[in-house]
């Protein structure tokens, strides 16, 4: 008899750790949405608001993807995503007002200093960068090489209109390198020279860049998710965090539930599945994430888009210290460049800025392989390197103190990133459905969407922005549902 209990016992306890298993790993759904940024957060709660029955896998500990907004100095900061860019037709900036959420246009007043510490012609620089921004929206017929072309528009522009610079090669030279950086900034390229000149990005009607100040860009996100101010968040949609996947099988010559496999071992079924990841993490696990393997058109655009990197390093003071405006340009001098030869990433610090969400902080903007650098490198080198640049270029007139606390982004390290967003390359003309086919998406045999592919890099005239990100996760929800949605 004792046997017997035993006997059942431990069939009572296999049986039971059998079903908690199947119950927790092989639940099946009607969408499996990968990735909790932008698109993903879009697309997850369009479906899960239509009442679909929703699972959203995240990678990271949190959600945002390439928005991500953090408690620092005396408010938030943003490492990642800093503005609404446009107001016109932009589900972000529709989201914001339609919950009343005040969100303020940046001012965009700057200061010149110049590696001497004295102030440089601010207005001379804001004059020819208004010049070469206009020029941007006004391509050639032809392709060119976006700073090949500016540069030709901007010397043609300082012979008609300031012929007495053209003796001061050493002012042209800082200025190009100074356009080149700020090209770099908006592109996330490395250089203005790998950006075609006639990119199929298409601003929004209204100011460029709208802040969410105190409240950060986060609260985007917790808006569509249902979950700002303690809200409830969607019944039918279930989170998990900490779930990278590893491998999405779908069925291409048959029908039947899509599989997604997650790095600890879980396994979840689904009718589809909305993929949302970054064209960097496209680029290094294509081939190995999808059984079977996507078409080799879409592999081909994933290798010839690109995806580059803009970088922050954020600093704390116990309180603000520098002059009232929001952003500082630094204008090196031969001279100095000279003393910074060996750190030649120092030279490309250009623009530090003072964001909206906390009133002690200042932020060093950088990109390219700069930006790459930065991530890398220790953290007291770039501390003391950016401070000593401050006291140089500022200190002159003003004690810069040391400051309280330091982070900075780390989008190109990150495995779940590789990069910040997408630009139109040289390459644009060769392959000019290079988006539309990364979008497309994969099919059963019975023509039935499997794969949906979501994300900024898919949005054929938005893409680089929040919004392009939303719009794409919201185009692949109404994919999946019978009707228009609001």
């Amino acid at each position: 008899m004792e046997r017997n209990i035993l006997k059942l016992f431990y069939l009572a306890l296999f049986f039971g750790y059998a079903v908690c298993y199947v119950s927790q790993t092989w639940q099946s759904y009607e969408t499996i949405v990968i990735g909790l940024g932008s698109a993903g957060t879009t697309a997850a709660s369009t479906l899960a608001k239509a009442g679909k029955r929703v699972l959203a896998l995240e990678a990271q500990d949190r959600i945002g993807g390439r928005v991500m907004t953090v408690p620092f100095g005396d408010g938030v900061v943003e490492l990642g995503a800093e503005w609404i860019h446009g107001t016109e037709h932009s589900r972000v900036y529709e989201t914001a007002v339609k919950n009343n959420i005040s969100v303020f246009p940046q001012d965009t007043s700057f200061a010149v200093y110049k590696s001497d510490g004295s102030l440089g012609n601010k207005e001379l620089i804001k004059e020819l960068l208004d010049f070469c921004l206009e020029t941007v929206g006004h391509p050639p017929d032809k392709p060119e090489q976006l700073g090949k072309f500016l540069n030709k528009k901007l010397m043609n522009y300082i012979k008609e209109k300031h012929p007495e610079i053209l003796s001061d090669q050493d002012f042209i030279n800082e200025f190009r390198d100074l356009m080149n950086f700020i090209i770099n900034s908006y592109q996330a390229s490395n250089d203005w020279n790998d950006v075609t000149a006639q990119s199929d990005y298409e601003a929004l009607e209204g100011n460029q860049e709208i802040s969410w100040h105190r409240y950060g860009y986060k609260t985007f996100l917790d808006l569509l998710l249902n979950t700002y101010n303690n809200g409830p968040g969607w019944p039918s949609l279930e989170i998990k965090l900490n779930k990278e996947v590893t491998l999405i099988k779908w069925p291409k010559n048959s029908t039947g539930n899509v599989e997604v496999l997650c790095k600890d071992g879980s396994v979840y079924i689904a009718n589809n599945v909305i993929v949302t990841v970054s064209l960097g993490v496209l680029k290094e696990r294509a081939l190995t994430l999808f059984s079977p393997t996507i078409p080799d058109r879409k592999l081909t655009v994933i290798d010839k888009l690109s995806i580059g990197v803009v970088g922050k390093t954020i600093f704390s003071f116990q309180r603000a210290w520098w002059p009232d405006v929001v952003g500082f340009i630094l204008f090196w001098s031969p001279e100095d460049r000279e003393v910074y030869k060996n750190d030649p990433w120092v030279l490309q610090l250009k623009d530090v800025a003072t964001p909206m969400g906390s009133g002690n902080t200042l932020t060093f903007w950088a990109n390219g392989d700069t930006a790459k650098l930065i991530e890398t490198l220790p953290e007291d080198v770039v501390k003391s390197k950016m401070m000593e640049v401050l006291k140089k270029f500022l200190g002159k007139n003003v004690t810069v103190p040391e400051p309280t606390g330091m982070i900075r982004s780390k989008w190109y390290s990150n495995p779940f990133t590789r990069g910040s967003y997408t630009y139109d390359n040289l390459l644009k003309h060769d392959y000019p459905n290079a988006r539309a086919i990364l979008g497309e998406p994969l099919l059963d045999a019975t023509g039935s969407p499997k794969v949906l592919f979501a994300g900024e890099a898919t949005d054929l005239t938005h893409f680089s922005t929040v919004h392009g990100a939303s719009e794409s996760g919201y185009r692949e929800a109404l994919r999946l549902l019978p009707q228009t949605v609001e």
